[in-house]
């Protein structure tokens, strides 16, 4: 009997080791994260494309070779190199990646904080809202909309 109680709590998604995952999952930071996650492999996927497509064709024109991951290349004993030219390659891709970061959300953001540090430091309210719409306020209108709808709708009617 025990076991089908446990299965049913599991069934029902009641088991607190369930419930504690579903907390964790319905957390906004997971969320963020994701979108984070989600946004950085799309934004990867386009500066490996300019450092693929712009910089090592540059890069390996100076070094007269086909591809950047071919250019400096320190032979070893045994046929194997070390690929100097594929470790530059890497760094550009992260020196673009940092300064997009940087540029784009870091110091936006910094700018945005350190504007509302001043505005607090002066007294200014930082959520100043002029007309603050309750949901009494909404039903309220819906209400006085349904009615408006309702009289037209049964308005003056001819006989004849």
């Amino acid at each position: 009997m025990a076991l089908t109680k446990t299965v049913s709590q599991v069934i029902r998604l009641e088991h607190p080791v369930i419930n504690g995952f579903k907390e964790f999952i319905m957390r906004g930071n997971v969320i963020d994260l994701a979108v984070a996650v989600v946004i950085g492999t799309a934004f990867t996927a386009l500066v490996t494309a300019i450092v693929t497509s712009v910089f090592n064709p540059l890069i390996a024109a100076i070094f007269s070779a086909e591809s950047l991951n071919k250019t400096l290349v320190v032979p070893l004993p045994g046929g194997d190199g070390i690929l100097f030219g594929a470790v530059i390659g890497a760094l550009i891709n992260f020196v673009l990646i940092a300064a997009v970061v940087y540029f784009v959300i870091v110091l936006p953001l910094n700018k945005l904080k350190e504007a509302q540090e001043r505005r607090r430091s002066a007294g200014v309210p930082s959520d100043v809202v002029a007309d603050p719409t309750t949901e009494l306020d909404l039903l309220t209108e819906i209400r006085d909309l349904l009615a408006k709808n309702a009289a037209a709708d049964q308005g003056p009617k001819h006989t004849a």
